[in-house]
């Protein structure tokens, strides 16, 4: 059957219609699952979110109740802390406040209050000017003559400072504290009162003990000054009189005996020093007085005096200067002196046989000057490893048994070792017993403007070749090595028959002998070589210039040089035709007076002590002057207005007017203004000596006087042209 056209059209289209409406309806399922399984997930997810906020919600329920819990225990624990503070502030024995920033106490213990018990206003609330006046005006503090408003401005002034200085409180009470106020960073001053009662005690206390000590420091000063001035005015006596006596005709047993008489006084003049430098040092009182000074001639002068105690002993001195270390340094010469002669000395006296040498040597410069080392060595007994430790400790000995052999106080090492230390140098020793021992200082002395040649200074022309017999290994190599720096050849001999030989065979220019030969005597030396060679110049190394004065007088030897060598002397003695030997052992003679014959020389000496009297007199018996005594100062000041001497020697200690008020008196007219006044004296601490010089003194003599010493005073201080100056 046929559908007619208009149907199929309009099926079609419903057909149509229904497929669309089902692609849409199946559209819109699927929309619509979508958004129900979007609708699902977001509610899935806020349930999620439902129920994280419930447990961060309980959790931060949780966390508000432990931080509630924190909050109270923290809340507990300051409040336990802040009442321990309280508590701890109060157990302070110092005072602590704090103010604010507008000088309202908000803070204090009862330190701090209890001085204010009568002033039940200050408490906190206070205010700190207040509080100042309360102090000022109600005598609370003793204000040391300073008015209350000048005290209360004073403190507000401290208030007001950036940096508040501490100051001392005293109250009336007896109490007395430091107070010392910081500020903080907020502003707040903190203020701590130290309680320094007990303090300023004891430091009274310290200081009135110190006072004593000083006081029995004086005392004991004092009492060894006159102890001193007693035991050295009767020495002066036995000394002097000893002196004297030595130059009359003795017979062998007198002359030993007047010896015996001069030593004992001397080794007991040299304890009394000891004894007086230690008193020096331990009061403190040691003074330095650098100067320009010659230390190598220092070393042999040293040398020289102990040479006649170790000529007995057969002990041979040596000196070895270290050619390129400056002989002109800066240093106190008397204390320098000092400490090679007690070095020095205890070698020759710990020494039975062999030598003594003295070493000098440049250890480089620095900032300041020369570093020099001296050392002694010696042969002698040794020292064990166990006294070492001790030896420069006070009144020790390497022999301290009753039954010792040497003698001493125990002191030099002691006083050696405090002046190296206020030098700033060091002191040590090195020793093994039986073989010897070696003493060694090193010091830091500043050089002299004119430190003097370096290096070795050369010979004549006309020495190239040099003969040196002498039968001592050391000392010989010693000279050997210094001649051959100044370049000279060196030939070397320890007996005749050798230096024979050499004259022979290689002709030298000099001959250079040590007396001193253990081989055969001097003399035989001589002759031998005048025998062969009796034009050849030679020259005698002698430690004895009274043997050696022979055989210059009969012109065995060109010229004679003390020992231990000293190269000037050498080239002195190369320079000058035959000079004659200087005798150091003899006292200075005064010539007769010349250019002033018609006039009297007068010499005026005041002195209460009647055998220092007759000493003095005995000494200058034979010279050419008027002596008149004084009896004191008193007397000495008359006689001076009479007499107008020329020299004055006066005593420093005599009754009625001692020696320091008459140079007064004299230097106060118009003639005793420029008259030579020469102090003598038995005090030896160094604030006597300065009151003597500052009496006016030319010059000062220690007693016990010796004859040397009075000569080369009076020809030193004589009026020009009266006598000739020696050189």
């Amino acid at each position: 059957m046929t559908i007619p056209t208009p149907l199929q059209d309009m099926l079609a289209r419903e057909k149509r219609a229904r497929l669309r409406a089902e692609r849409l309806y199946e559209q819109v399922q699927r929309e619509l699952r979508a958004a129900n399984e979007r609708l699902m997930q977001h509610a899935y997810a806020l349930s999620d979110q439902v129920i994280a906020q419930r447990e961060a919600l309980m959790r931060a329920r949780d966390r508000a109740e432990s931080l509630e819990g924190a909050n109270s225990r923290y809340s507990q624990d300051l409040s336990l802390a802040n009442e321990r503070l309280r508590e701890a502030v109060e157990t302070l024995e110092d005072g602590f406040a704090v103010f604010d920033k507008d000088q309202v106490l908000i803070l204090a213990n009862q330190a701090y209050l209890s001085v204010f018990r009568d002033f039940p206003e200050v408490q906190p609330g206070i205010r700190y000017r207040r509080i100042a006046e309360i102090c000022a005006f109600e005598g609370v503090v003793l204000l040391q003559d300073i008015a209350p408003e000048d005290w209360v401005a004073m403190m507000m002034a401290r208030w007001n400072s950036p940096t508040i200085a501490p100051v001392q409180l005293d109250f009336s009470t007896g109490l007395s504290v430091r107070l010392v106020e910081r500020r903080a960073g907020n502003g707040d001053l903190v203020s701590l009162s130290n309680n320094i009662t007990e303090t300023l005690r004891y430091q009274s206390e310290l200081i009135a003990a110190q006072q004593k000590a000083e006081a029995a420091a004086e005392t004991k000063s004092a009492f060894l000054a006159n102890m001193s001035h007693e035991i050295r005015t009767p020495m002066n006596g036995v000394i002097g009189m000893a002196e004297l006596l030595a130059e009359t005709d003795l017979d062998d047993e007198q002359r030993s005996y007047t010896e015996t008489i001069t030593s004992s006084g001397q080794a007991l003049v040299t304890i009394i020093n000891d004894i007086l430098d230690y008193s020096k040092m331990d009061a403190g009182k040691m003074e330095l007085h650098p100067e320009i000074f010659d230390l190598e001639k220092m070393i042999h002068d040293v040398l020289s005096l102990l040479t006649p105690r170790a000529r007995e002993k057969s002990i041979e001195l040596i000196v070895d200067y270290d050619m390129f270390l400056p002989a002109r340094l800066i240093a106190d010469p008397g204390r320098m002196r000092q400490i090679l002669t007690n070095l020095v000395g205890n070698a020759v006296k710990f020494t039975e046989s062999g030598y003594v040498l003295v070493r000098a040597l440049g250890m480089g410069s620095s900032a300041h000057g020369q570093m020099v080392t001296l050392t002694v060595e010696d042969t002698g007994i040794g020292i064990s490893r166990e006294h070492q430790d001790r030896i420069f400790t006070e009144f020790s000995q390497v022999e301290e048994s009753a039954s010792r052999r040497f003698e001493g106080t125990g002191l030099g090492l002691a006083i050696t070792r405090q002046i190296v230390s206020a030098m700033g140098g060091n002191i040590w020793v090195e020793s093994d017993p039986g073989i010897g021992s070696c003493f060694g200082i090193s010091l830091e002395l500043p050089l002299s403007p004119d430190p003097g040649p370096l290096g070795p200074e050369p010979l004549p022309n006309t020495i190239r070749t040099v003969l040196l017999i002498s039968d001592h290994l050391i000392s010989r190599e010693i000279i050997a090595r210094r001649l051959q720096a100044a370049g000279a050849k060196i030939l070397t001999a320890t007996q005749s028959g050798v230096a024979l030989r050499n004259i022979i065979n290689a002709r030298p220019d000099l001959a250079l002998i040590d007396q001193d030969l253990g081989t055969e005597p001097v003399d035989t030396v001589l002759a031998e070589l005048r025998a062969h060679r009796d034009a050849l110049p030679v020259m005698l190394m002698s430690s004895d210039m009274s043997q050696a004065r022979d055989l210059l007088a009969r012109g065995d030897v060109r010229a004679v040089l003390p020992k231990p060598l000293l190269w000037r002397d050498l080239l002195a003695a190369l320079g000058t035709p035959a000079p004659a030997p200087e005798d150091h052992d003899q006292p200075p003679v005064l010539p007769e007076p010349t250019g002033r014959a018609d006039i009297t020389f007068r010499v005026l000496y005041a002195e209460d002590n009647k055998t220092n009297q007759l000493v003095f007199s005995k000494m200058l018996k034979g010279l050419p002057l008027d002596l008149h005594m004084a009896d004191n100062g008193r007397q000495a000041v008359a006689d001076f207005g009479a007499l107008h001497p020329d020299i004055v020697f006066m005593d420093v200690s005599m009754p009625e007017m001692d020696g320091r008020e008459a140079t007064r008196l004299i230097r106060a007219t118009e003639a005793g203004r420029d008259v030579p006044i020469i102090a003598l004296t038995a005090h030896a601490m160094q604030e006597e000596i300065d009151r003597i010089m500052g009496a006016g003194m030319n010059a000062m003599l220690t007693k016990p006087l010796k004859k040397s010493e009075l000569l080369s005073a009076l020809r030193d201080h004589a009026p020009p042209g009266l006598f000739p100056q020696a050189d």
